[in-house]
């Protein structure tokens, strides 16, 4: 239930109303806006009838929101959401341009990468530390030594570092080093984790799971939400079909889909929706014309040695010509690839 405040509404009515939402037994969710202040009675409200909050004084007008996703409906948060990550913005004008290895393999592998990534547009660096292998026997991740790695790559070049969590035990290790938060798609319904990660304030990029729907992803990002986390991004990197001719099948429609349905800033992730590195250029191009906010790309300084997904994995060669193709097409969109613009040092962000 969304309840809008007349644009005159008092503090005292505000937090009146807040006391009301609370006395149903709803959460509340506050929106205060230039023009206008928007309150969200949070829970099960079908049998609550409007006029219970249309007679508070101050209130101006009273929704249901029909969406069964609530904070993620762009009913109840009509204007794009702009995360604010070290250094640069998602969901605005700008599009963010995420890329790294799949996994941290060692040190000269991730200051090299890193270095390259950068230098070539980057505004963000990814790396993998825990591992999600389907064979229990493949390569895991380096742990805790891997996260120091990527604070040393983040020391050295300014890239906020973007790594996948696997499981609610290993935040307390992971807060103190990472900058944002990947939830995989394997992960995107692990509602422990997702109610975990609600409780933090650190930026999260939520993946579609493999096989499910735009509404199931949605509602994913929903418990992140109502956990009071709204430093929320989705990304589509492929579902799984019958085709087989690529790792998975690149859903672009998802991309206006959910920007239509949500204010969530999108990310598209051109590497595993078609595990090729031949694609992952043209995939990249189309995700940034269809109205993605960023991309998210593996990128390895020897794919061919990677310890995993080098086929999909671009070089840095390649990588820099991607950036520069997707930042043309951002161009004609109205919009402007995004530069990392802070520093990072021990001390913390400058």
């Amino acid at each position: 239930m969304m309840i809008i405040m007349k644009a005159n509404a008092t503090p005292q009515q505000v937090e009146g109303v807040i006391t009301s939402i609370k006395e149903a037994g709803l959460n509340v969710h506050l929106s205060q806006g230039v023009e206008a202040t928007i309150i969200g009675a949070i829970g099960e409200t079908h049998n609550i009838p409007l006029e219970r909050f249309e007679s508070l004084d101050g209130v101006d007008l009273v929704q249901r929101i029909t969406q069964p996703y609530k904070l993620a409906s762009r009913q109840f948060h009509p204007e794009n959401t702009i995360l604010g990550i070290d250094g640069f913005t998602v969901g605005g004008d700008e599009i963010a341009v995420i890329a790294g290895p799949c996994a941290v393999e060692g040190r000269s592998q991730i200051l090299e990468t890193a270095q390259a990534v950068k230098e070539a547009g980057a505004s963000a660096l990814r790396g993998g530390v825990f591992k999600p292998r389907t064979s229990p026997y493949a390569f895991q991740g380096l742990g805790e030594e891997g996260l120091e790695l990527l604070a040393e790559a983040r020391e050295k070049t300014g890239l906020s570092i973007v790594v996948e969590i696997m499981s609610q035990v290993q935040l307390d290790v992971m807060v103190k080093y990472v900058d944002v938060f990947q939830i995989g798609a394997r992960n995107m319904q692990n509602f422990n984790l997702l109610r975990a990660i609600g409780e933090t304030r650190t930026a999260v990029l939520l993946k579609r799971g493999l096989s499910a729907s735009i509404e199931e992803l949605l509602m994913s990002a929903e418990y992140i939400l109502a956990g009071g986390n709204n430093r929320v991004m989705l990304c589509e990197r492929g579902i799984r079909t019958f085709e087989t001719s690529t790792r998975n099948t690149t859903d672009i429609n998802a991309v206006p889909v959910l920007k239509n349905l949500t204010h969530l800033p999108v990310i598209l992730d051109p590497s595993h929706s078609t595990g090729h590195a031949n694609y992952v250029t043209a995939v990249a191009r189309a995700a940034i014309a269809a109205g993605a906010d960023g991309l998210i790309v593996e990128v390895h300084p020897d794919p061919a040695k990677a310890v995993s997904d080098g086929k999909q994995s671009l070089k840095p060669e390649a990588f820099a010509a991607m950036v520069k193709q997707v930042g043309q097409i951002a161009q004609v969109m109205g919009r402007r690839l995004a530069v990392a613009q802070g520093e990072y040092t021990k001390q913390g962000w400058a």
